[in-house]
């Protein structure tokens, strides 16, 4: 090789016996990957279809867009988004660095020694831009160390809500965590060494490129190390071969096994997981009885959890004090999983097998699965892409079936199937509430209509909300908006329903409104209800629905915008607006609340938890039918405390007949009455245009 062009040997004063031992233990260190990989392809074979086939080049846009820019790791933790960004990026380039060397050497030299590429102008660009990265990389290491082990959030806590103390032993995660980061850091490091060196023996006049390498060279000189550097060098090598191969034999038994499963489930991940929920597997049951009715999709999800915490943290159900971690079930079933398909991680949390028994109820508790809210909070916080909540409503289809239901949720249960409504109260009473107007509120099954309201049953049946349901009409009626209501026709729209596990049941009701809007002349749909919106929006049109469906709340933000709504006297008070699940996190529908809150003139100051991250009122997924008995402290009154504590803050507005009912009682529960009054956005209008 000519000293004088820019360049290295492969294998430097390697004779050719420890030439031979590294292919060989390159070659052992890929077979043992390739058996444990070939495990998990086995495991993930086993699960049912999962059909996401479809659109394959907008998935593939959409996950490399989301991993080049790391979207989903920077949400919620801005810190540790930038931390892995470093890691992933410097563990990138160090890979592709590697593969340049093997193509070079292993491949091209063995067919034309004169095409080889890996050295001159190429190799200083090379060298400079492998130290940079090299040196994100162990930054961002040193990084995620500190805050694991020295800041030590919640999020990174291993204890269980859903069993006591001493009864489990995770000692096996805090491992794996170690040997994962770890492994990490020694590869980084010791490279750097090796290269810092061969710089100190040799002393290339090209090798400042190495801007990180020659500064190290530079402190072994300053030690007075030199003269052993070339010894040194070749123990270093082999320390940094062992761990660089052993890193590869131990990828997929461990954590590390998400560094290839997360590009998967990022590519195949559903948008509408959550929103749109899937009809049941084909079979005798309705949900999940066994580990393998999950699709090869959930079987993936298991395996892409990276045990972050996010999710446990931004779970509701987890926060109240209810036996709910949404990471901690996901766990639990990969446990499972391993146990009874393969695909074993060789650091695990010690627990006895459980065969291939019931899941739910069993395996996962049912008050574990009763005490989600289905809010989407784990889903919009996972960086990974992992669907907990179509997975847990898949488990809770297996409860309705064998009968393991809350008493008060059986009980709102038998009131829809009977009445449509779960008051319990008589169909011809849902259109009642308009007999307080001025004005007749037209009967959409008889005259053609521009909207079609449907109003949902809190805001139909509850006495309080009745009243604002009438200061809509009202408002509505004002800016001459062409509405109707379906009275006696309409039933619940099954958003919940569905969310519980009835299955059958929501297609009862979706059967009887689809019916209901087929003889009715409309333009689009018109709710006030956000578990409504939902349903209507996302999941109707799978059964047939064809018309646009809207909030109430984005048509308010366009009437006052085109004046159709003029203010006769603005509001003036600050007040704090809470988004709905269904509505923000579901629906995507942030700014046309704040948008009329700004229109009557109202000041609005966020609270710490809004839009995406929006915390959850707690009546979600049928929770309002429950028992909320054991609780340390219901949503609603956590969300109260946070509002409470906004400078100034009069008006807690929501835009959901539900959040009404919820945070009215936690706003005396939480001690709050006289401080914070809740007004639904409606009536917070009405107050601008008296």
């Amino acid at each position: 090789m000519d000293a004088a062009i820019p360049a290295r040997e492969v294998f430097r004063h390697f004779p050719p016996g420890l030439v031979a031992a590294f292919y060989g233990l390159s070659a052992l260190a890929v077979l043992v990957c390739a058996a444990g990989a070939w495990q998990r392809i086995q495991k993930y074979r086993a699960g049912r279809p999962a059909g996401r086939g479809e659109h394959v080049g907008a998935r593939l846009a959409r996950a490399a867009r989301l991993i080049a820019s790391h979207a989903t790791l920077r949400k919620r933790n801005p810190g540790p988004g930038l931390a892995h960004a470093l890691i992933f990026w410097g563990f990138l380039a160090l890979f592709v660095g590697t593969i340049i060397v093997m193509v070079d050497y292993d491949m091209i030299r063995l067919v034309n020694p004169a095409w080889r590429f890996w050295r001159g102008t190429f190799y200083l660009w090379y060298s400079v831009t492998l130290d940079v990265l090299g040196l994100a990389f162990l930054s961002g290491l040193g990084a995620m160390m500190v805050r694991r082990w020295w800041r030590r959030p919640l999020a990174l806590d291993y204890a269980r809500p859903d069993r006591p103390e001493g009864t489990y032993d995770r000692r096996g995660y805090l491992a794996d965590d170690r040997v994962f980061l770890w492994l990490l850091f020694g590869v980084g490091v010791t490279g750097f060494l090796v290269e810092a060196f061969r710089i100190a023996a040799d002393r290339p006049a090209f090798e400042p490129w190495s801007v990180v390498g020659w500064q190290l060279a530079n402190l072994i000189d300053l030690v007075g190390a030199a003269p052993a550097a070339n010894a040194l060098h070749v123990w270093g090598w082999w320390v940094h071969a062992v761990l660089a191969l052993g890193f590869v034999a131990y990828l997929p038994y461990a954590k590390s096994i998400h560094m290839v499963v997360d590009v998967a489930t990022l590519l195949f991940h559903d948008p509408a997981a959550g929103r749109r929920l899937p009809a049941p597997p084909d079979g005798a049951s309705l949900g999940y009885a066994s580990i393998r009715d999950l699709t090869w999709k959930e079987l993936l999800d298991l395996d892409a959890c990276t045990k972050c915490g996010r999710c446990h943290v931004a779970c509701p159900a987890h926060a109240s004090g209810a036996p709910l971690s949404p990471r901690d079930l996901i766990l639990e079933l990969r446990e499972h999983a391993e146990t009874t398909l393969g695909g074993r991680s060789w650091l695990r949390e010690r627990r006895t097998g459980n065969g291939d028994g019931g899941l739910a109820g069993g395996l996962i508790r049912r008050e574990t699965l009763w005490a989600c809210t289905t809010c989407l909070a784990c889903v919009e916080a996972c960086p990974v892409g992992i669907e907990h909540v179509p997975l847990i409503v898949q488990l809770r289809r297996k409860l309705v079936e064998d009968g393991a239901v809350d008493e008060g949720l059986q009980d709102a249960l038998t009131k829809l199937a009977r009445y449509g409504n779960s008051f319990g109260q008589s169909e011809r009473a849902r259109g009642r509430w308009t007999q307080g107007l001025e004005f007749k509120v037209k009967d959409a099954r008889r005259e053609p209509v521009e909207y079609l309201w449907f109003v949902g049953d809190y805001a139909s049946y509850n006495p309080r909300l009745q009243e604002v349901s009438r200061a809509v009409a009202r408002v509505l009626h004002r800016a001459g908006i062409d509405f109707g209501i379906l009275y006696d026709s309409e039933r619940n729209a099954g958003n919940d329903v569905r969310r519980v596990g009835e299955e059958g049941l929501f297609e009862t009701l979706a059967e009887h409104n689809l019916k209901a809007f087929g003889r009715c002349r409309f333009r689009a749909i018109l709710t006030t209800d956000p578990h409504s919106y939902n349903t209507l929006r996302n999941e109707y049109p799978a059964l047939g629905l064809r018309v646009p469906v809207r909030h109430y709340s984005e048509l308010l933000a366009e009437l006052l915008r085109a004046g159709r709504l003029a203010v006769a006297k603005p509001v003036g008070v600050r007040v704090t607006f809470h988004d709905p699940c269904y509505l923000g996190r579901y629906n995507g529908v942030f700014d046309a609340p704040r948008e009329v809150l700004a229109r009557v003139g109202a000041v609005l100051v966020e609270m710490p938890r809004c839009r995406e991250q929006s915390f959850c009122c707690g009546a979600g997924g049928g929770r309002i039918w429950m028992g909320d008995g054991g609780l340390a402290e219901r949503p609603s009154e956590s969300r109260i405390r946070e509002a409470g504590a906004l400078e100034g803050a009069r008006y807690f507005v929501v835009a959901c007949p539900k959040d009404v009912t919820m945070y009215e009682d936690a706003v005396k529960t939480a001690g709050q009455e006289g401080r914070l009054v809740v007004r639904d956005l409606i009536e917070v209008v009405e107050e601008a245009l008296a």
